[in-house]
């Protein structure tokens, strides 16, 4: 008998144009004085109007913190907090892509007043509760809308977790509109991040690896796969955006029940030191890892290959599928306009050890990983994807 636990957002509404019911559901179900956190590219491209219009009509008390950077910093998390405070909301929307939403998780928990932000990095470490919570990605990547992890750099260069199921939004909005005009350049790092998720959902040796989460990562790289060349080359495309999202959707409930490992662990340093975005940072060492995981679970990625690439020859057994899909998912990034090379965004041999260095301190991610993985595995790893 297979034993797990599977948490997830309670609501999840998806609806190409929901922004326009926004208020009427936040007047109902969250708050009457909200702060909405997201980044100024979002303010600046007026993805915020359609919201702000129909919280406005519902008499709802509007803040709003559109400082968010990518690779948030806790001085970010905490100046978010203090206007929080300060205008003592009783809500919080996080709008935006990763970043927006992680911060927002960390504000409705901290504004609450029960916690303090360094008690709380690692697993179950939060003890209070949190603002009620509503999550709207504006990219389909990160699927932080479904799982219950913050992301945050701490110091210079490095990123800690905290991850607790008390961080999962009360209501997530899948409105495909807020991404109609992702640039080419975003949609496929952020896809390709979202196909890591479930691959490497898939593949974990997480203790709670389920069958829940397998069925959804398996659906999310179906959508995926299908969708990606269309929303890149075809921007204004609303369904194959709408899938995108779903798949991305999918993919975050997928891995926050059964959490991602080596792809991620080695994708962070690169993220933190070199600043990287953190879709494509994946995307970079994707191949190499899965050519690293390849003897412990080479079937389990020939099982997923046909519903990325329908027409990938299935004639050959396991181990040859397995290859071709490793080498068809490193051409899908170069097709995409990706980078595919470290020393594409100014990585070089030199960095290469204290990258590795970085990675080991991953231990939370590599412990998922179907191949334990030493410094100089990872080392080995990042010299091929130079």
């Amino acid at each position: 008998m297979t034993t797990f636990t599977f948490n997830t957002t309670p609501q999840l509404i998806c609806n190409p144009g929901a922004m326009a019911g926004l208020g009427e559901l936040v007047k109902s179900n969250i708050g009457n004085h909200i702060l909405i956190v997201t980044d100024p590219g979002i303010v600046k491209y007026g993805l915020l109007e359609t919201a702000l219009e129909s919280l406005k009509a519902a008499d709802i008390q509007v803040s709003i913190f559109e400082d968010v950077e990518a690779d948030p910093k806790e001085s970010i998390i905490l100046a978010a907090t203090k206007i929080a405070l300060e205008r003592r909301v009783d809500a919080i929307i996080g709008l935006g892509g990763g970043s927006s939403m992680d911060v927002a998780k960390l504000v409705a928990l901290l504004a609450k007043g029960d916690e303090q932000l360094g008690d709380v990095y690692g697993i179950d470490m939060i003890k209070g509760s949190r603002l009620p919570l509503v999550l709207i990605p504006t990219t389909a990547g990160t699927g932080s809308e479904v799982t219950p992890i913050s992301i945050v750099t701490v110091g210079a260069e490095t990123k800690k977790g905290v991850v607790s199921r008390k961080l999962l939004p009360d209501i997530a909005i899948l409105d495909a509109d807020l991404t109609l005009g992702l640039p080419p350049h975003v949609t496929a790092a952020t896809g390709i991040d979202a196909m890591v998720h479930a691959i490497e959902a898939f593949t974990s040796r997480g203790a709670n690896n389920n069958p829940l989460s397998a069925t959804l990562g398996k659906e999310a790289l179906r959508l995926l796969g299908a969708n990606i060349r269309t929303a890149v080359k075809e921007g204004q495309n609303r369904e194959a955006r709408s899938n995108m999202l779903l798949g991305a959707c999918l993919a975050g409930q997928a891995f926050a029940n059964s959490p991602v490992a080596a792809v991620h662990a080695l994708a962070y340093p690169i993220g933190g030191i070199f600043h990287v975005p953190h879709g494509l940072s994946n995307a970079l060492v994707l191949p190499e890892v899965m050519r690293f995981n390849a003897p412990e679970c080479g079937e389990d990625y020939a099982a997923l290959a046909p519903l990325v690439f329908p027409d990938i020859d299935q004639t050959g057994g396991s181990q040859k599928i397995c290859q071709d899909f490793i080498d068809r998912l490193a051409d899908l990034s170069r097709d995409l306009g990706l980078e595919t090379t470290l020393r594409e965004v100014g990585i070089q041999e030199q960095d290469l050890v204290k990258l590795a260095d970085a990675a080991m301190e991953q231990t939370r991610l590599l412990v998922n990983n179907p191949r334990p993985v030493t410094h100089q595995d990872a080392l080995t790893i990042y010299q091929k994807a130079l």
